[in-house]
């Protein structure tokens, strides 16, 4: 497993993002509401996407997407997988608003179906990458059977990646200090809550591609680093984003 397979026209990145739009999303966060942060942080990706998958005037689909929010009920909000050159034909995105609780497992199961779908086709692709969203313990099933089987399937390029992006003010037993000196998550940082173990559990090894890309936009990730970022203001939510997007590219 190398996850370093250039994403191209012929062999685009599959990127689903999961994000909670609970209740809990209307809190505030550095003076603004979770949601604009989150939904911000996912704009910039979209954009880092497009930038990335354009040479000269051409803009070529490098990336395939699929966006779903989640909270009784899981909502698609491109109405399937779309290239990043149909997403750069919306405009904006549709907008995310805060609804009631938190099926975390329903919106895995979904992303599941979809990797199911898109898998054999992707033989020859970048490994896929579920970026998941959350401010808050799961309500209903267990998702983390659902996610180990999930990170159980890949293609030859690698396992599926899932990458956790918790907004957390209460995560880490010690303080963050600044977001670009912070090294990331091991196995064995110390964690405040069981969800963050759980969430720990649910969350890939960084692999050294990815980890690079970041180190060239300034971040200092190690080695070992895990796919989880505590989202516990505006800079490293957009690092989590970032982050979904750092597949090698052609």
């Amino acid at each position: 497993m190398s996850y370093t397979v250039q994403a191209s026209q012929r062999t685009p990145a599959l990127i689903i993002y999961l994000i909670d739009v609970s209740a809990s999303m209307n809190l505030l966060m550095d003076g603004r509401r979770r949601i604009d942060i989150v939904y911000e942080g996912l704009t910039q990706a979209i954009r880092q996407m497009v930038f990335r998958s354009t040479k000269g005037t051409r803009l070529t689909p490098r990336y395939r997407v699929a966006i779903l929010a989640y909270s009784d009920e899981v909502y698609d909000l491109l109405g399937g997988v779309k290239g990043i050159d149909e997403i750069a034909a919306f405009g904006t995105l549709p907008e995310l608003s805060p609804r009631r609780f938190s099926d975390m497992a329903k919106a895995f199961k979904q992303a599941e179906k979809i990797l199911l779908d898109e898998l054999p086709a992707m033989q020859h692709c970048p490994a896929p990458l579920i970026c998941h969203m959350t401010d808050g313990v799961a309500t209903g099933e267990d998702p983390e059977p659902i996610v180990q089987r999930i990170m159980g399937m890949g293609s030859p390029d690698g396992r599926v990646l899932v990458e956790n992006i918790f907004i957390s003010d209460h995560l880490l037993e010690s303080p963050l200090g600044d977001p670009r000196r912070w090294q990331g998550i091991q196995s064995d940082t110390g964690l405040k809550d069981e969800h963050a173990e759980k969430l720990r559990r649910m969350s890939s090894a960084l692999p050294e591609s990815y980890r690079e890309m970041l180190e060239e936009a300034g971040y200092s990730l190690t080695q070992g680093a895990l796919m989880m970022l505590p989202g516990s203001c505006a800079e490293l939510v957009s690092i989590g984003f970032q982050m979904s997007a750092a597949t090698p590219v052609r």
